[in-house]
């Protein structure tokens, strides 16, 4: 799944076709890492307008065109605002991929402030952690970049306005486009490395699905040593090479995805054809090289940025659990402590009842104890009386009576308070949006988990009310059944209580994981016979929406609705029943349909 040079290749291409002429209309920073380009298409590109996402997001560089816009911050970042200044309105003239890089170069003409024409380029690189956004002058000086590198980062290059720009010549590879058949026969053999690894090390561009794509094309075993390749096989190698080459000189490109059950597996802007006789594979072929990568990112890019705008969220719990378990930790041990308290009684009593038997100056008594009929020795303090020393003992066991007391309520509400965290860290786990993520800061700040300027901060307001000022937009997740069973699933505590007490009726169902953190799942009934299937798809819901969703199998409990208590004051989400059905349950939810 990498995104190599050949697939920018295939973009480039598709770019040249769709924005040469265009006019760069809008310009958004719709996150720190990433921009989103609204562009009046030309008339010999078909007209109308389009949109250029790109993302330097160090785990998830992108490019591709879409007809999907992001909602925009309140405020330009900087660098938005610098592009806006000078190429706004700017003309699309040319977009260049250097050699096979990970590299575009959309370069742009304007008009200045003295209505002279200047010519300017965005450069976009998609190299991983290094992924960046760069605008240069016409001098190829750099104005500046979506990410700042200075020398304390990277010794090779400094990315800082005013510097010159350059490719980093990091790794001595070829360009595939141009390397000759001599040169391909000398560089290859003498490796010592899989034939595939020796491919992609030695040239730009090629990924290692690329390479074994290669090798199998040669019907060479890819993992055979490049130095152990006779003659014959390396002259397949080669003819495979060229292929390659040529189909991406040509601008012959069909993406494929690679589906291995129902996950995406692979993807590549040339046939993957090692795939093709692969058992439960599934090929699916895209005309467009940005179709594919919006399928095959957009589930795995929403989920990286909400992993990223939850992070705080999530150090947030995840501190405040730790030092909760391990006060219960502390206090289960303390109350082990406590458990002798009953022997210091039963002391306390025998030495009332057989104590004057007892010899003077004694260190220990030996008497019969009347409630198991054993024999049992007491120690005693010899420079105190028989009184004083059944005193003492019974002074021991009131207070430890009187801090197991202490202790078990405060193992309840430290337990209370471990679950309910547990509770938020699973809803974090399942949150889609920032919208999502609302009501969950609104929680933390309620229950006292984030106070003060944390509390501002967490939530990006201010004042005594700031978490009434949280505003959510967030929806439960809505599936219907097989049969027509509308099953509704809370994203978070807020929800579940919501749910559960006002979407609900006491006819209809309700399901949660067996000791174990999750949402709450309510089949609405509408009065009619529930079948089998749908209570096993409500269950599957419940397990695969729960901290147990990696497990093979859950234990779920349901139940009528009517039969569900919240007891007064407890947390959100937190609710009691004490009859129930129960079943084992896999997470698989893939013949449910989710309403949006």
């Amino acid at each position: 799944m990498a995104f190599d040079g050949i697939t920018v290749a295939n973009i480039v291409r598709d770019l040249n076709k769709e924005l040469i002429g265009g006019r760069i209309y809008k310009i958004a920073q719709t996150e720190k890492d990433e921009l989103l380009l609204t562009i009046r298409r030309a008339v010999e590109c078909g007209g109308g307008q389009t949109r250029l996402y790109m993302s330097a997001d160090a785990s998830l560089p992108l490019v591709y065109l879409t007809d999907e816009s992001k909602q925009s911050p309140m405020t330009a970042p900087n660098f938005c605002m610098l592009l806006r200044k000078h190429v706004q309105n700017g003309k699309i003239i040319g977009i260049y991929q250097p050699s096979l890089e990970r590299i575009i170069r959309i370069e742009i003409e304007h008009l200045d402030e003295m209505g002279d024409l200047r010519h300017k380029t965005l450069l976009i690189e998609l190299m991983g952690k290094y992924s960046n956004i760069i605008f240069v002058d016409e001098d190829n000086k750099i104005i500046d970049s979506i990410k700042h590198i200075p020398s304390s980062i990277s010794s090779v290059r400094e990315v800082l306005p005013g510097r010159d720009y350059f490719i980093p010549e990091t790794q001595d590879k070829l360009d595939p486009l141009k390397t000759t058949r001599d040169e391909f026969m000398s560089i290859i053999p003498s490796k010592g490395m899989p034939v595939f690894k020796a491919l992609y090390t030695s040239y730009t561009g090629l990924s290692p699905i690329i390479s074994q794509e290669i090798c199998y094309l040669a019907d060479i075993d890819s993992d055979k040593s490049a130095i152990a390749l006779d003659g014959k096989e390396l002259e397949k190698i080669w003819n495979s090479f060229d292929k390659v080459s040529g189909a991406v000189r040509d601008g012959d490109f069909t993406p494929e995805l690679v589906y291995l059950g129902e996950k995406p597996k692979e993807y590549a802007a040339i046939p993957l054809s090692l795939f093709h006789d692969t058992p439960d594979s599934e090929i699916r072929s895209y005309e467009s090289i940005s179709e594919l990568l919006h399928d095959f990112y957009s589930e795995k890019n929403t989920v990286t940025k909400i992993r990223q705008k939850s992070a705080d969220l999530r150090k947030v719990v995840q501190t405040v659990l730790e030092r909760n378990i391990r006060t219960l930790d502390l206090q289960t041990n303390q109350l082990k402590d406590t458990e002798k308290k009953d022997k210091y009684r039963i002391y306390g009593e025998l030495l009332t009842v057989y104590g004057y038997s007892a010899e003077p100056d004694a260190k220990s008594i030996t008497v019969n104890d009347y409630n198991t009929g054993k024999d049992v020795t007491i120690p005693l303090d010899n420079t105190l009386t028989i009184a004083q020393n059944a005193k003492k003992y019974f002074d021991k066991y009131t207070k430890l009576k009187r801090t197991a007391e202490a202790l078990e309520t405060q193992i309840e509400e430290v337990s209370q308070t471990v679950s309910h965290l547990e509770s938020i860290s699973a809803s974090l786990d399942i949150a889609r949006d920032e919208s999502d993520l609302t009501d969950i800061r609104r929680e933390l700040i309620e229950g006292g988990y984030i106070k003060g300027s944390a509390a501002d901060r967490i939530s990006g307001k201010k004042g005594n009310k700031t978490a009434k000022a949280l505003k959510s937009k967030s929806k439960p997740f809505h599936y219907i059944s097989s049969d027509g069973f509308h099953i509704y699933v809370g994203k978070n505590n807020y929800q579940n209580d919501e749910l559960t007490f006002k979407v609900a009726n006491g006819g209809d169902w309700w399901f949660h994981a067996k000791k174990i953190p999750g949402s709450h799942v309510v089949l609405i009934t509408e009065g009619r016979e529930v079948p089998d299937r749908a209570f096993e798809e409500a269950a599957a819901l419940a397990a695969y929406y729960s901290k147990g969703k990696d497990q093979d199998k859950v234990e779920i409990d349901y139940l009528k609705r009517k039969d569900v208590k919240k007891p007064g004051g407890a947390k959100p989400g937190f609710v009691v029943y004490y009859t129930n059905y129960s079943m084992v349950i896999g997470t698989d939810i893939s013949s449910l349909k989710e309403v949006e």
